[in-house]
């Protein structure tokens, strides 16, 4: 995490002039009042608030409760609100979706704080937020956590340059969120930060091979070399292209996939496949997950699409190579290819086989 460089750009871009020392930055700091509107409590967005509000008055409204958000396990989630007010706005959800008005109540009593931050532009009551910032001239800044440019229709394009434009400055997470911003009119202050989940302490930089093979034995995995995948089990993350490049990678490799209950799909290419070396693990909790991290040698992220993919900022902070796709912006961002990992293009189960080969034989 990185509270300070955040806080520094919430704040930061007009004051520059003020900060003199980081004492002094600090003590500005405390007196700032941010809200932030934020989706829902997910464990790294909760621990990274709780960093932020140490260092100013933070008030972030949740649009969702855990048990309202159908496509994550309930225990995934993070309530500790320890050093910023988080509150839940009252809402309704239809198909995945919240809805609700009383963010205008916040909106309203603008003027107690010193920066509105949208955490993002792409829910109604994100939108609607917008609508009402933009409707009454109230500065704000806009929060992205990537996108890519595709092909699409005049409408939408008007439509989504009309919600990411007009903000007062941009957080954005990457270089390529920032020209993806620009592409839809973000022609005021843009400010990358480094997008993580890790702190500090949770960079392992010393892993040996007997911790590696201590975990294994914890896990029962008796494998020289795993390959694992983490992950909801959707059509998005390409669980499948997994399990078709696996019938070209080295039997003598375990491949454990940690998430949830395996699709008839996954279960039928496993058999067609002949694929013993596969194995489904259950909902983890980041705790137990850790474990699995460890006992690693490769890792793969064979998605269609991620915005970011923070599966990627975790794998790497237990310094495991990586393989995933050109439309994981995470992978885009952090991957060198022939250095930590290897890029593939989305779909490709060959260069998958292959590279994931090239490493289980280095």
């Amino acid at each position: 995490m990185c509270p300070r460089n955040l806080t520094q750009i919430f704040l930061g871009y007009i004051s520059e002039k003020c900060i003199k020392s980081n004492f002094r930055m600090y003590k500005r700091e405390k007196n700032i009042k941010v809200l932030i509107i934020w989706r829902g409590p997910s464990p790294y967005r909760v621990d990274f608030f709780n960093e932020l509000g140490k260092l100013c008055d933070l008030t972030v409204l949740f649009e969702r409760r855990p048990d309202q958000i159908t496509d994550k396990e309930k225990s995934w989630f993070h309530e500790d609100f320890t050093h910023f007010k988080g509150i839940y706005l009252k809402s309704i959800t239809f198909r995945n979706t919240a809805f609700s008005l009383e963010q205008f109540k916040y909106l309203r009593k603008n003027a107690e704080y010193d920066y509105i931050v949208i955490g993002m532009y792409s829910t109604f009551i994100q939108m609607s937020s917008l609508l009402y910032l933009k409707l009454f001239k109230i500065p704000y800044l806009l929060n992205s956590d990537g996108g890519f440019i595709k092909k699409e229709n005049k409408i939408t394009y008007y439509i989504k340059r009309f919600f990411i434009s007009g903000a007062k400055a941009y957080l954005s997470s990457s270089k390529g969120t920032s020209k993806y911003l620009q592409y839809y009119g973000a022609n005021n202050k843009i400010m990358v930060y480094p997008f993580t989940t890790s702190f500090q302490k949770d960079v392992y930089k010393n892993l040996t091979a007997e911790d590696k093979l201590k975990y294994k034995k914890i896990l029962g995995i008796k494998y020289n070399v795993i390959i694992l995948f983490s992950g909801q089990f959707i059509y998005r993350k390409g669980v499948d292209i997994l399990l078709k490049a696996a019938k070209n990678i080295s039997k003598q490799c375990g491949i454990y996939i940690v998430g949830g209950e395996p699709t008839r799909e996954y279960l039928s290419l496993c058999k067609e496949n002949n694929l013993n070396n596969v194995h489904f693990i259950g909902f983890t909790p980041p705790q137990d997950l850790a474990q699995y991290y460890i006992a690693s040698d490769i890792y793969v992220l064979p998605t269609r699409e991620d915005i970011w993919g923070l599966v990627i900022n975790e794998a790497m902070a237990y310094g495991l190579p990586i393989i995933t796709t050109d439309n994981c912006l995470a992978g885009l961002e952090l991957i060198k290819n022939e250095e930590n990992g290897y890029i593939i293009p989305v779909n490709n189960t060959e260069l998958l086989a292959q590279y994931a080969n090239l490493l289980i034989d280095n």
